[in-house]
């Protein structure tokens, strides 16, 4: 008999529908950006793009300040992240190199061709490194002395860090693969597509961009993908990105400062979302999954439970609008 694959945990919609105050997933609490669902909304959907995107790979060229054949689109970050894993366990690759606090799609891509997966670059085949982290928000450090691996840069939060600055060079980002998929940043996280950025050197290896695009299928991008990266580099809507990242910081100060005021350990982190403790006693503490059950059921509020992460006793919490925080302060007598 065939073992079972590890479930696949994410935040946002479950079986009970839409969460009412909604913490578990990183999208911009801001949004949907107007500009970027108009577009989504306005798409063709009675028309195939065009199989080569070569127009949206132009714009997103331009955007970046790289040559076009550079730009991989992806059906989204996801399909990305198994696209590779799949060139890499072609080639030969035998080890994934994943943080050990991570989105769990990285492992469970390697797991799926057969990869060992473990936490230190040396004899890797494959890196996977993302700043800022999930579900830490934070750098991710040191930079990988990866030899000859293929190296990837989740680049996933940057639109979102809140404060600080990137621990990589340019240099060092144009020796990696970048990884972007917007539709966090646009509260967008139901329209898929991502982007990938090919590593400066990768232009001179043309059997291996051909190699990761026959491993698509056709037409990876939709009509409402393709909208949503066409939109993203509309200078209206990076100004709308750039306002809401002011909007974000205050609630964030707010959110850190009512959860710190009932209990909560809240660790540092650089973008909208960050990991905390809750004050749980000692007995429900041992009982987190019913703990979260119970917000989710009786108060309409979805935790991210930061076990699957490697944290446990920990919970994932993205910034929220100041109505859904203090829903969430409210239900504070649920455990007291």
């Amino acid at each position: 008999m065939m073992n079972s694959p590890p479930p696949r945990l994410h935040g946002g919609s479950d079986a009970l529908g839409v969460p009412r105050f909604d913490f578990s997933t990183n999208s911009n609490a801001c949004g949907p950006c107007p500009q970027a669902l108009a577009a989504v909304q306005q798409a063709d959907a009675t028309r195939y793009p065009d199989p080569r995107y070569t127009v949206l790979c132009a714009h997103l060229a331009d955007f970046h300040g790289v040559e076009p054949g550079r730009i991989l689109v992806a059906g989204s970050a996801s399909e990305y992240i198994f696209r590779i894993t799949a060139w890499a366990a072609r080639r030969g690759g035998t080890r994934v190199c994943v943080p050990p606090h991570a989105f769990g799609d990285y492992a469970q891509a390697a797991r799926a061709w057969g990869l060992e997966v473990e936490h230190d670059v040396p004899d890797a085949d494959l890196v996977w490194c993302c700043e800022p982290s999930s579900p830490l928000g934070g750098a991710h450090s040191p930079w990988p002395d990866a030899g000859t691996a293929t190296v990837v840069l989740d680049c996933a939060y940057v639109p979102l860090r809140l404060s600080g600055v990137s621990s990589w060079s340019d240099a060092q980002r144009n020796r990696v693969w970048q990884l972007f998929s917007p539709n966090k940043a646009l509260d967008l996280t139901g329209v898929r597509g991502a982007y990938a950025i090919a590593p400066e050197a990768a232009q001179t290896d043309v059997q291996a961009l051909e190699a990761l695009e026959a491993l698509a299928p056709s037409w990876p991008l939709g009509a409402h993908g393709v909208a949503l990266l066409q939109s993203w580099v509309q200078p209206g809507v990076q100004a709308w990105l750039e306002q809401s990242r002011i909007t974000l910081r205050q609630w964030k100060a707010r959110q850190l400062e009512r959860l710190g005021l009932r209990g909560w350990n809240c660790l540092p982190s650089e973008t909208n979302f960050f990991c905390a403790q809750p004050p749980l006693p000692q007995d429900i503490a041992m009982a987190m999954p019913q703990w979260l059950d119970a917000l989710r059921t009786q108060h309409g509020i979805k935790l991210r439970d930061a076990t699957s992460f490697g944290l446990p006793g920990w919970v994932r919490l993205a910034v929220r609008e100041p109505a859904a925080q203090d829903a969430l302060i409210s239900s504070h007598n649920l455990f007291l």
